[in-house]
């Protein structure tokens, strides 16, 4: 059946109060299109560079009918916040970063995430002391990276970022939706291999040469060895940074026991640290009554307004 359904601007966002245009993120063949919104006015408007989750998202962050980083960008700029989002490289260079054969997370995120500062930090209506990451998923995941590379960063907003080790999260939801929906794992290979993928990543007998073929998701060696050695919470507790984490109740990817309860153990203490949960959110921060499915996922919804200003709050006050 043809789908009918096209995005529609969210009652929290009011196009009238900022301005969009087209920019440049990075340099040289890997540079990515982004979209810059600015608050209408003087400013100098507090900023932020917004990352996406995990996967080839473009900077709307395309799922089905839904742009889940224009929503977040419009409500953010309605609010007397600049945003910045780009195309990821795997989304604006696919055949580039599929063949480099040392292609890791930091590659994937790192170097566009500092352009991104570092464009924001020459916008006349931007306080360059307040830019914030703002992260979803895998995206919220590598901000401690991020910050550890540019400690000018004002502070990071974590939505639903994950701490459980992927390879094993990939297994979870697996078995999750083979009980639930086991129409959406055709896609995928038999749990059992998956669960042998999950094995090699862990184990010492993964090298460089090990081939994509035989690791989760077909990526290279080169990117489980990175992120097999990265611990987003401990890195995140080095950082002298204030933190939001937020995480949906529904959400069946990235989990309140899983993967907040790792950011709980080790940041909960923290006083520049604030989680929040949404009952009613999952993933993409829809909310809804039911058990989420992917299938939710094509249907016509917005980011959750409570989640838009509670960042939007959170940095107006930091």
């Amino acid at each position: 059946m043809e789908r009918t359904e096209s995005w529609q601007t969210p009652d929290y966002a009011n196009p009238a109060a900022f301005d969009e245009q087209e920019v440049t993120v990075g340099s040289g063949e890997l540079a990515v299109e982004g979209a810059l919104t600015v608050p209408r006015g003087d400013g100098p408007y507090p900023a932020v560079v917004l990352l996406a989750g995990g996967g080839p998202f473009d900077r709307e962050g395309t799922v089905g009918p839904n742009r889940i980083y224009r929503d977040i960008a419009w409500g953010l700029a309605s609010r007397g916040i600049a945003v910045l989002r780009f195309d990821k490289v795997t989304c604006a260079h696919p055949e580039k970063t599929s063949a480099a054969t040392e292609f890791t997370l930091h590659e994937e995120y790192v170097p566009h995430a500092l352009a991104g500062i570092g464009l924001l930090g020459e916008i006349p209506a931007v306080d360059a002391e307040r830019i914030f990451l703002v992260g979803h998923s895998l995206g919220g995941k590598v901000q401690p990276r991020v910050v550890a590379a540019e400690p000018r960063v004002a502070g990071m907003v974590i939505l639903a970022g994950d701490t459980h080790p992927m390879q094993w999260g990939l297994v979870r939801v697996l078995r999750h939706l083979a009980e639930v929906a086991p129409e959406f794992i055709a896609a995928f290979p038999p749990i059992e291999t998956v669960i042998e993928q999950a094995k090699l990543v862990d184990s010492q007998e993964l090298s460089p040469g090990t081939p994509a073929e035989d690791l989760p998701f077909g990526m290279a060696a080169s990117y489980w060895l990175d992120l097999r050695a990265y611990d987003p919470v401990a890195a995140a507790a080095k950082l002298n940074k204030p933190m939001l984490i937020l995480q949906g109740e529904r959400d069946y990817q990235v989990t309140v026991a899983d993967d907040l309860a790792g950011w709980r153990s080790g940041l909960a203490d923290r006083p520049e640290v604030t989680i929040r949960t949404y009952a009613a959110d999952d993933h993409l921060f829809f909310p809804g009554s039911e058990p989420s499915l992917p299938a939710d996922y094509q249907r016509l919804q917005h980011v959750d307004a409570e989640v838009v200003r509670d960042i939007a709050d959170w940095i107006v006050t930091h």
